[in-house]
C-alpha cells in the first residue's frame, strides 16, 4: 500500500480522505481542531461542487440540512436594490454539518491524528509517500516545498461573519455594497441568517478580538441600511468570527516531487466569488479520482491540468470583485454604472449576466 499524508483536517483535507482508494492506500490525517467549528459559519455549494458531494456519497445529507438560494440582490448600502437576479442550483450549508458529513464519510482505516503540524522534517512518516497540504492559506506544506516567495499575502481588509438564529427577511437579502464596505445576508439552513462583513481595518493581521471588530463594525455600518443594522444588534462575539483576509501568491504548478497542494493551500482567495469551499471539493476529489486510477506521477500532472488554470482564474477574477465591490474613490463611479447597466438592460440581463 501506497503512503498518503494528509496536513489539513479541514473541508479539503477530509474530502480527500473520504474519497481515496482504502485498498490502495495507507492514509494518515492530521487535524488541529477535530470536531466541529466553535462558532458557525454557512458556505455557497455550487452545482460543481455538489457533483464533488455526490461523488462522496453525501449529497443527499447534504441536501436535507442545507438552504436553498432563491434571488440575491445587490444593493447599495442603503438597501436600494441596482439588480435581483435568480440564483439556480446553489445550497447553502452549515460549515459544521459539511465537516461532520465529510468526516463520517472517512473510511475507518483512515488514521486521523489530533496534532498542529508546526513543519516539514526531511525524515521521518511525515517524509515517507505523497504529502498532501490541505492546511490552508499558511500552509505549512507549501512552505517547505515552495519557499519563501510562496508566503500568503495579508490583505488590507478585515471578514467578519457569523449565523443569527432568525430568518432573513424575504426583502432585506442580499449583498450591499458602500463605499469601501460590504455586507451580505443570506439564508442558513435551520431557517437562520448568514451574515458577512468586509472593510479596511488595521486589526490583526492575527488574533483579531471579535468584541472591537463587531464595535468596529457597527462603526462603519452605522447609516447602512436598516436590515443591516438589525444584523449588527442582534450579533454577538460569541456568535460571530473576525478575521484578517489573507491571500496565496499565483503558483504556476500545485505538485512537487513528494507533495501536491489542495484547497486554500494551493489557491487561497478572497471570498468574494462563494468559491473558495466548492474549488476545494472540487480539488479534493478530482485528486482523489486521479490517484485512485493512475500511477501517482500520472494523477499529480493530471491534477495539475485539470486544476491550476481554472482556479487561478478565479482566483484572479476573486480579486477582481474584491476591488470593485471595496471600491473607495471610484466608489460614486461604480454605483452610477450599475444604475445606468440597470436601466439600459431588459429586465434580468443584468442579472443573468
Amino acid at each position: 500500500m501506497e503512503a498518503i499524508t494528509i496536513i489539513g483536517g479541514g473541508v479539503a483535507g477530509l474530502a480527500l480522505a473520504a474519497g481515496l482508494d482504502p485498498q490502495r492506500f495507507d492514509v494518515t490525517i492530521h487535524e488541529q481542531r477535530p470536531g466541529p467549528p466553535t462558532v458557525e459559519s454557512s458556505l455557497a455549494m455550487w452545482p460543481e461542487a455538489q457533483s464533488a458531494l455526490a461523488l462522496l456519497g453525501i449529497l443527499p445529507h447534504i441536501r436535507g440540512v442545507a438552504a436553498t438560494f432563491g434571488g440575491m440582490a445587490l444593493r447599495d448600502a442603503a438597501g436600494n436594490s441596482w439588480i435581483s437576479p435568480e440564483v439556480r442550483g446553489v445550497l447553502g450549508v452549515s460549515r459544521a454539518d459539511l465537516l461532520g458529513l465529510l468526516g463520517a464519510a472517512v473510511p475507518r482505516s483512515v488514521r486521523r491524528v489530533a496534532t498542529r503540524v508546526e513543519d516539514i522534517p526531511a525524515s521521518g512518516p511525515l517524509a515517507s509517500g505523497l504529502l498532501v497540504g490541505a492546511d490552508g492559506v499558511h500552509s505549512v506544506v507549501r512552505r517547505a516545498f515552495w519557499g519563501g516567495r510562496s508566503e500568503a499575502t495579508q490583505s488590507p481588509y478585515l471578514a467578519l461573519r457569523g449565523v443569527l438564529a432568525d430568518p432573513v427577511a424575504a426583502d432585506s437579502g442580499g449583498e450591499y455594497w458602500g463605499r469601501g464596505k460590504l455586507f451580505g445576508i443570506t439564508p442558513a439552513s435551520g431557517g437562520r441568517t448568514y451574515w458577512y462583513a468586509s472593510f479596511r481595518s488595521d486589526l490583526g493581521p492575527s488574533g483579531v478580538d471579535v468584541a472591537e471588530a463587531l464595535q468596529q463594525t457597527r462603526g462603519r455600518f452605522a447609516g447602512s441600511a436598516p436590515a443591516i443594522r438589525q444584523v449588527l444588534e442582534t450579533a454577538t462575539p460569541a456568535t460571530s468570527l473576525a478575521q484578517r483576509i489573507w491571500t496565496v501568491p499565483i503558483l504556476g504548478s500545485y505538485e512537487r516531487p513528494g507533495a501536491v497542494l489542495v484547497g486554500d493551500a494551493a489557491h487561497g482567495m478572497t471570498p468574494n466569488l462563494g468559491r473558495g469551499a466548492c474549488e476545494a471539493l472540487v480539488d479534493a476529489v478530482t485528486l482523489a479520482e486521479l490517484l485512485n486510477s493512475r500511477s501517482v506521477a500520472e494523477a499529480l500532472r493530471a491534477y495539475n491540468r485539470k486544476r491550476v488554470l481554472r482556479t487561478q482564474l478565479l482566483r484572479l477574477g476573486s480579486s477582481g470583485m474584491t476591488r470593485l465591490a471595496l471600491a473607495e474613490r471610484a466608489q460614486p463611479v461604480r454605483d452610477r454604472l450599475l444604475r445606468l447597466a440597470t436601466q439600459q438592460s431588459p429586465a434580468g440581463a443584468v442579472g443573468r449576466s
